[in-house]
């Protein structure tokens, strides 16, 4: 393996699923790396919030190193970030604008940018609030990888500059998220950390369903919910839930709901990590509607769209068997979103890009 074969990547955590989707996405993705034989250098900024809730602290498919100085982490790497093949800094990275002028300033082979939240961050962008990238420096990345395709890669492109504009969505790591045979033990579940956008499709499509079939279990599992919803008693609270744990949670479910932020909703082509995870592992998905849902998973054979609480209820006491849903459902993730079929979507990615600067 030759130094060209690292891949160098600053990002938000690694070693922490605390209150983030980030290290789900990025343990996928690594592990496929390394199994198409790259090696990967994972640099996390020091955060006591996530060292107090390390889940990952020592992975075995790349180098983990933390840091609490963007100098001194850039002088001591220095050599291998220059020979590297390509060097990648995650979205909400601490302190990304200093950390990417730095980066900026180096004769790297390639400085690409991976959002994990576009959407988000292009709304951010738009209102002048640059909180972990400056819109003066999309223009600087070889690739900007995008967690979200379809039109948003036209926008990155021609309305803040991105030259080279790719869609890399989240996988999952279909070793870790398979069907199991468990109890089920609620009718629906919400897995998710808190977002004020996110909790009117909570209320419309989780607690008020609850409330009206008192006789059905429910459970929403995630961090930073506030303390003063009103939650039916038929509804399990759990506030985390480690990775190690997501797919026993999602196979005792009878359906799994997904929701989306409210600026991935409107600009679509923005597929959560959770949807994979629950695909892989068998369990049948109600969403929220989004464009370019249906592209991935096929409404009514892989997915069940819901727009209002009716259609959640109609789905949870409905006659029809969502055996079949979940089979297809199941089938389109393992052929194209494991953690490897999004490795070598990178790689490709990162050595067309090679090619035609070459």
């Amino acid at each position: 393996m030759t130094p060209q074969d690292e891949i160098i990547i600053f990002g938000l955590s690694l070693s922490s699923s605390w209150g983030n989707g980030h290290a789900t996405t990025f343990r996928a993705l690594l592990r496929g790396l390394r199994a198409e034989g790259r090696r990967v250098l994972f640099l996390e900024r020091r955060q006591p919030w996530y060292l107090e809730n390390q889940d990952l602290p020592d992975p075995d498919f790349c180098e983990l190193e933390f840091y609490d100085d963007i100098g001194a982490v850039l002088d001591r790497h220095r050599d291998r970030l220059q020979q590297a093949g390509a060097v990648i800094v995650g979205s909400y990275v601490p302190d990304g604008q200093q950390l990417i002028d730095a980066l900026h300033r180096l004769p790297l082979r390639q400085l690409c940018f991976y959002d994990i939240d576009t959407p988000v961050t292009m709304d951010l962008l738009e209102r002048g609030e640059e909180q972990h990238l400056a819109r003066r420096q999309v223009p600087w990345f070889d690739c900007y990888l995008s967690f979200s395709g379809g039109r948003v890669l036209d926008r990155l492109h021609d309305q803040f500059g991105a030259r080279n504009p790719v869609a890399l969505y989240c996988s999952v790591d279909e070793a870790a998220y398979q069907p199991m045979d468990v109890p089920k033990r609620w009718d629906l579940g919400y897995l998710g950390t808190y977002s004020p956008d996110r909790q009117p499709g909570l209320e419309t499509l989780l607690i008020e369903p609850a409330r009206r079939l008192p006789q059905m279990r429910f459970v929403v599992a995630g961090s930073m919910f506030p303390e003063d919803i009103d939650w039916p008693a038929n509804v399990e609270r759990i506030d985390h839930l480690p990775p190690a744990r997501h797919a026993e949670f999602y196979n005792a479910q009878r359906f799994t709901l997904n929701i989306t932020r409210d600026a991935m909703r409107k600009l679509g082509w923005s597929p959560s990590v959770r949807l994979f995870e629950a695909a892989a592992c068998g369990t049948p998905i109600i969403s929220d509607r989004w464009p370019g849902l249906t592209d991935l998973l096929p409404e009514g054979r892989a997915v069940v769209l819901a727009d209002t609480t009716e259609d959640v209820v109609a789905a949870l006491t409905g006659a029809a068997d969502p055996a079949a849903m979940a089979r297809t459902a199941r089938d389109i993730i393992l052929t194209d979103h494991t953690g490897r079929a999004r490795a070598r979507d990178l790689i490709a990615a990162l050595d067309r890009q090679t090619a035609a600067t070459a």
